[in-house]
């Protein structure tokens, strides 16, 4: 193992100096410790908690399923292990991204093929995508990033042309609303996160959404029931090689008492980032992320801006990093969230046609590297966010992130 662990959540937090709000500690749903001791008063074994919450978040969502998992990276496993496609086939996917996006994908020996995204955007839009289609692809995995809600309609009938599986990542999206609809509810299924710094924030946490009755069936035979069926007088046979991804009963009784504050929670968030952005962009040099016409409600769990390097005498680190000693709490750059070279291990699975990148499965070679996304790595180049963005901002606020942002590029200004 090289360098220093990653670390997640509160812990990662726990380093962020500054004087803006920050996620931690959570703002609790009064009802937690009242569903957590239902749990613990059953035994573990009557409060139904899980059930609970999927029920209360499919219908919240309007759809009909919820597969609750333990997390958001098992959340888009399972949903990758239920599409039982075969070995070296495609999956299209935003290369703006965490880890959690593709890791599913990598577990089932498909093979990520990523889009580029949008010029001035965190996003892929149906152009780059349509330019990524071959006759190996099966679906699109479209990601929601920071809250902003890809451009769906355009991405849907692209793929109904070619056959092919629209399904998002909204982990960083919950109940951003795009043309009226959820987010998570604009393919054949959608994917979210609960882990502790997300919007809606538990313990830990995650499930998938769909309308589909024999894809949520198979998401829980293979991704939580391991593949397994009972044979009268035998018992368990596992028919495939399953998972165990359920969500426990603790974590369910907390997201439950989170969904139930989650409206104000987003409202305070989509008002703050509208006028955020509004003053970012009176700042000469300074370009925060566009919201497009099409976003009905932008739930937001990260801030950003690009700065123009020909207005500036410093680069984007430097320009970060004063920002942060300024009092922007967690500001820094991003590139890390570019799948291509932060996934070291396609890169030389792929170079060395390990297995499924060999031929075959694979019907050609693949590149992971920084140039593979042109367009995303040169915007992540100029881009500073922070993940501290929260519902606890304020018009005061965001007066301070301004002014913060207003005060670095002035005294950097050339």
């Amino acid at each position: 193992m090289a360098g220093e662990r990653a670390k997640y959540g509160a812990e990662a937090a726990a380093e962020f100096q500054g004087k803006l709000p920050q996620a931690f500690p959570r703002t609790m749903g009064p009802n937690a410790a009242k569903y957590v001791q239902e749990v613990v008063e059953s035994g573990l074994t009557a409060s139904g908690m899980i059930t609970r919450f999927e029920k209360a978040f499919a219908e919240k969502m309007g759809l009909k399923h919820c597969v609750a998992t333990p997390g958001c990276t098992p959340a888009l496993a399972i949903l990758a292990s239920a599409f039982n496609f075969e070995p070296g086939d495609e999956i299209i996917v935003s290369p703006i991204t965490d880890f959690g996006t593709i890791h599913g994908l990598v577990q089932q020996n498909y093979i990520p093929v990523f889009a580029d995204t949008e010029p001035g955007s965190v996003n892929l839009n149906a152009d780059t995508v349509a330019a990524c289609i071959t006759d190996r692809t099966r679906a699109v995995l479209c990601v929601h990033k920071t809250g902003i809600v890809c451009d769906m309609d355009p991405i849907n009938t692209l793929a109904e042309k070619h056959g092919l599986i629209v399904y998002e990542d909204a982990c960083q999206a919950i109940f951003s609303k795009y043309k009226g609809k959820y987010a998570g509810s604009l393919g054949t299924a959608g994917g979210f996160s609960f882990d502790s710094e997300k919007t809606l924030g538990s313990d830990v946490g995650g499930c998938v959404v769909t309308d589909d009755d024999e894809l949520a069936e198979r998401m829980r035979f293979v991704g939580q029931s391991r593949g397994a069926a009972m044979k009268p007088g035998f018992g368990r046979q596992h028919a495939v090689n399953g998972y165990a991804y359920r969500m426990t009963q603790s974590t369910a009784a907390i997201t439950l008492a989170q969904l139930e504050i989650i409206d104000p929670n987003v409202a305070q968030r989509d008002r703050m980032i509208r006028l955020l952005t509004t003053k970012l962009a009176e700042i000469p040099g300074i370009t925060p992320l566009s919201i497009p016409d099409y976003l009905d409600v932008y739930s937001c769990w990260m801030a950003g801006f690009s700065i123009d390097p020909g207005a500036f005498s410093c680069d984007t680190d430097t320009f970060a990093k004063e920002c942060a000693d300024a009092g922007l709490t967690g500001a820094g750059t991003g590139r890390y969230y570019l799948m291509p070279p932060a996934c070291t291990f396609l890169t030389e699975n792929a170079a060395n046609k390990v297995y499924p990148y060999s031929t075959p499965p694979a019907s050609r070679s693949y590149e992971y590297n920084e140039n593979t996304c042109p367009t995303a790595r040169d915007f992540l180049e100029t881009f500073v966010r922070w993940s501290t963005f929260c519902e606890r901002y304020t018009e005061e606020h965001v007066d301070m992130a301004t002014e913060i942002v207003r005060r670095v590029a002035e005294a950097n200004r050339k």
